[in-house]
């Protein structure tokens, strides 16, 4: 009863995406290329959590949920909440349906899920990035860099680079280039300035 009346729990909000060489990010619902040593990272990192029975919380967009892999899932220690304002059910697989951004962070950081949620995932689409780069509580940006040209019709948002500063190592992301089908790309971390996640 205590902790209701303590507040909401800060979490950790930390957008994952892969983008090419004009922030594009997708085409016709689908990813451009085929990376899938580029997407066992991406499950790995949204799927770790520091000890047996913690959950991470990932938030969708109604496309970007409508558009993932069919592969995907079950997704070990996810939870999965996917935003619309148009749905009335929680779609199959997912766990929760809420309205905006705001209300599925909160569901991370009040209980009941409170003392379960270690981190909060965004992934897509542009809208949500939009919303969770703005959030006082996204501290780290994982993107990895597809270093090539690709037609795409869904963008990752621009942001400040001087407010996200790239890290040259982080803990479990490969620090090299690294290339497969033809294809280079390097995953990268992004650290929000300290100063500014108060």
């Amino acid at each position: 009863m205590e902790q209701s009346r303590a507040g909401p729990q800060r979490k950790s909000i930390r957008p994952i995406a892969a983008i090419c060489s004009n922030m594009g990010m997708g085409k016709d619902g689908t990813l451009p290329w085929s990376l899938p040593t580029e997407f066992k990272y991406f499950l790995d990192t949204i799927s770790r959590v520091s000890r047996p029975g913690n959950m991470n919380l990932m938030i969708w967009g109604r496309l970007c949920w409508n558009s993932h892999p069919p592969n995907m899932f079950p997704l070990a220690n996810a939870l999965h909440v996917v935003l619309s304002e148009t749905m009335s059910t929680v779609p199959d697989h997912a766990h929760f349906l809420c309205r905006d951004f705001e209300s599925a962070v909160r569901l991370a950081a009040e209980p009941p899920l409170a003392d379960i949620i270690e981190t909060i995932w965004i992934l897509g689409g542009t809208r949500v990035y939009e919303d969770a780069l703005k959030h006082p509580w996204c501290d780290l940006l994982y993107l990895t860099d597809v270093m090539a040209d690709f037609d795409c019709d869904v963008f990752f948002p621009k942001f400040d680079r001087e407010l996200f500063k790239l890290q040259e190592t982080f803990p479990d992301v490969p620090s090299e280039v690294q290339e497969e089908n033809g294809i280079k790309f390097k995953c990268q971390v992004f650290r929000r300035d300290a100063a500014d996640t108060t």
